[in-house]
């Protein structure tokens, strides 16, 4: 199965998500972390993301007869390595996913008994910009700066997990552009 035909799921999306920072967790704590996932799709999901070597078993131990398996997230497995090669309905998919796990993670972060958005500064914001094609450069150059030294924060008592989606499309036709 193809990185993207793997990924492009919002269930593995989900557990992808979950096991970044270093995590090692077993299937159970998974699915703690995914409570309106069942646990046979959670274990299934599990087995196809292990097999495709996107999780590797971290260890391995006996629990009450049975091989209880901590896996850990192989970040450099857990791509989407052909994103420019994606057709128009692979990129409707993607971003159909994306909207699935943000609805998901959102409506399982609002079920929490103590969920508290203005103190945990929730935040949603859309901005319509003007950007010439250099500009436009620049704007992702930036947010990948600010972004990328934190996706390698670990997990500590002090530090929670954030979803962060950044979406950027063009909202209508730039100027001088054929629409054929």
């Amino acid at each position: 199965m193809e990185s993207f035909e793997l990924l492009a799921h919002p269930v593995r999306l989900r557990m992808v998500h979950a096991m970044r920072g270093g995590r090692v967790l077993t299937t159970a704590e998974l699915c703690a972390r995914l409570p309106d996932v069942s646990k046979a799709t959670a274990y299934r999901h599990v087995e196809l993301l292990a097999n495709a070597g996107v999780l590797e078993v971290a260890e391995e131990r006996r629990v009450r007869g049975a091989v209880e398996r901590r896996y850990r997230l192989r970040p450099e497995r857990a791509v989407i390595d052909t994103a420019a090669e994606l057709t128009t309905d692979d990129q409707r998919g993607i971003f159909a996913t994306a909207m699935a796990v943000l609805m998901a993670e959102f409506n399982t972060y609002l079920d929490r008994e103590n969920a508290d958005p203005a103190t945990d500064l929730v935040g949603f914001r859309q901005h319509a910009l003007w950007l010439d094609p250099a500009e436009l450069a620049e704007l992702i150059s930036d947010l990948r700066r600010v972004i990328a030294p934190r996706l390698g924060y670990e997990p500590t008592p002090e530090r929670g997990q954030y979803l962060l989606s950044p979406i950027l499309f063009p909202i209508e036709e730039r100027p001088g552009s054929d629409p054929e």
